[in-house]
C-alpha cells in the first residue's frame, strides 16, 4: 500500500470541509488481513476521521488511502452471506420485471465482487458484465460463469464498454460501491456515460440517517471514503445529468437506500418524496444533525471494554464471529487485542489463517472457533446477527452471544 493523502476540499462538489463528524484515531486499513509470514512486520496506520462538507453536506474521510493498494487483493466475498444472496436475487427479479429486461438487454454491475448478483441475470439469459477491481475476486466470478473484467471503473472504462458493445447499458448497477470511490467525478461520470440517455442507474448505499441513529460508527473505515445521505447523492448525480426518480428504504447494512436515477425524464415516486421530507425534517441541510455523534461513539467503546474486562476477570473464554471490516474498526477503536478475544471465526477461506489488522486476532473456520469452547461469542457483523446466531446454534453452540453496536447487549444462553 503506497500511502495516503490529505483531502483539502469536498470530493463531490469542491466545497470547504467543515466540522469533524467522527474521529477514530489512526488505524490500519480494515480489510488488510495479515498473512502469517507478515506477522512480525509493522502495519501502516492512517488517520480515520470523517468530516462534513459545508456546501453539499457529504460526510467523507479527510485522509484518502491509496485505492489500488486496498482493492488489488481483496478478501471480502459477498457470496459468503446467505442473507445477502437472497437480497441480490430479489433485486434482480424486481428489476427484470420493472425494466422489462430480456435476451436483448445489457446489464453492467460495477464492483461486481464474486458474481453473487450477476449470476441471477446469467441464469435468466440476460446478457451482463461485471467490472471488479480486485483481480483475485474477478477470477472467482469468471470461474463461476459470470463475465467479468478486472479493472477500476470510471469514464475510460465506460467508453471502452460503449465501443465494445456499440450501445449503452439498460441497467447499470452500483450497489454498495459509491462509498468506496475516491474520485467521484470520474466514477459518476462513467455511470452517466454507460447508462446513456435512457438507461437506469441503480445505487444502493447505507443511509447516513441510519448510521447516526444506530451509532454505526464501525462502518467508517478507510475503504469507505464517503457516507451518503439522499441530499448529498442527489446533488452529486445531478452534476452529471442523472436525475433521481425513485428511492426505496432497505434493511441491509443497518438501513440503506436504493436510489434509481436516469438522464431521461421520469416521474418522481412517493418514495423519493418521503426520504427527501425525512432528511429535511431531521435537518441534514444544517449543522446540528452532524454534531454530538462522538460522545455516543465513546459510550459504545466504553461498553465493549467493560464487558471484555468483566469476562476476563470472571475467567470466561471469549471468541468473535465475522472477520468483517466493521468489526476491525470497532476492535481497533476500542484497543482490543488477541489477549482478550481468542479467535474470530469466518466462513471465507480468503480470510482463514490470517490475522485481523491491528488487533492481530487469528481468523479461523467456524468449527475451529467452536472447538475452543467459548463461553461467549461477540458477533461483529451485527447487521446479520440473526443469520450468524442461527448457524452457530445449529452447529451446537450453547453459550451466549453479544453485540456491541448500538450498545453492548448479551443474549441469553440457549434453552
Amino acid at each position: 500500500m503506497s500511502g495516503a493523502r490529505r483531502v483539502a476540499a469536498c470530493r463531490a462538489c469542491g466545497g470547504r470541509l467543515g466540522p469533524v463528524f467522527c474521529d477514530l484515531g489512526s488505524q490500519p486499513v480494515a480489510n488488510a488481513y495479515i498473512r502469517p509470514e507478515q506477522a512480525g512486520l509493522a502495519e501502516p496506520v492512517f488517520p480515520l476521521r470523517a468530516v462534513v462538507c459545508s456546501a453539499c453536506r457529504l460526510v467523507q474521510l479527510d485522509t484518502v488511502v491509496d485505492a489500488e493498494g486496498i482493492f488489488a487483493d481483496y478478501a471480502y466475498l459477498s457470496s459468503m452471506s446467505s442473507t445477502w444472496l437472497a437480497h441480490a436475487a430479489r433485486f434482480c427479479a424486481a428489476m427484470t420485471v420493472r425494466l422489462g429486461l430480456g435476451p436483448a438487454s445489457f446489464v453492467v454491475e460495477v464492483a461486481s465482487n464474486d458474481g453473487y448478483l450477476l449470476r441471477n441475470f446469467v441464469a435468466a439469459g440476460i446478457p451482463c458484465l461485471g467490472i471488479e477491481p480486485a483481480a483475485n475476486v474477478a477470477a472467482m466470478a469468471r470461474a463461476a460463469g459470470v463475465p467479468t473484467e478486472a479493472r477500476f471503473f470510471g469514464r475510460a472504462a465506460a467508453r471502452d464498454l460503449l465501443a465494445a458493445r456499440g450501445r449503452p447499458a439498460d441497467l447499470v448497477i452500483a450497489n454498495n460501491v459509491l462509498a468506496h470511490v475516491p474520485d467521484l467525478d470520474d466514477f459518476i461520470g462513467g455511470l452517466a456515460l454507460l447508462a446513456g440517455p435512457a438507461g437506469t442507474v441503480s445505487i444502493e448505499a447505507p443511509h447516513l440517517v441510519a448510521l447516526v441513529d444506530g451509532v454505526q460508527f464501525d462502518t467508517i473505515y478507510h475503504e469507505h471514503y464517503a457516507y451518503w445521505s439522499l441530499l448529498a447523492m442527489e446533488a452529486a448525480l445531478a452534476w452529471h445529468g442523472l436525475r433521481v426518480f425513485d428511492v426505496e428504504r432497505l434493511p441491509t447494512h443497518g438501513g440503506s437506500l436504493r436510489v434509481l436515477a436516469t438522464a431521461a425524464r421520469r416521474e418522481a415516486t412517493a418514495g423519493l418524496g418521503a426520504v427527501r421530507a425525512e432528511e429535511a425534517a431531521r435537518g441534514l441541510g444544517g449543522e446540528g444533525f452532524y454534531a454530538g455523534f462522538m460522545p455516543r461513539v465513546q459510550a459504545v467503546l466504553e461498553g465493549l471494554r467493560a464487558w471484555l474486562a468483566e469476562a476476563a476477570a470472571a475467567g470466561r473464554r471469549v471468541c468473535a464471529y465475522g472477520a468483517a471490516a466493521k468489526g476491525n474498526t470497532l476492535l481497533n477503536a476500542a484497543g482490543v487485542t488477541a489477549a482478550q478475544i481468542l479467535a474470530v471465526a469466518d466462513r471465507s477461506p480468503e480470510k482463514q489463517g490470517r490475522l485481523l489488522p491491528g488487533s492481530r486476532i487469528p481468523v479461523v473456520a467456524p468449527e475451529a472457533m467452536l472447538a475452543q469452547r467459548p463461553d461467549e461469542i461477540l458477533i461483529l457483523p451485527w447487521n446479520i446477527e440473526a443469520e450468524i446466531a442461527r448457524q452457530l446454534r445449529e452447529a451446537g453452540y450453547r453459550g451466549r452471544f453479544a453485540i456491541a453496536v448500538p450498545h453492548l447487549a448479551v443474549r441469553d444462553r440457549a434453552a
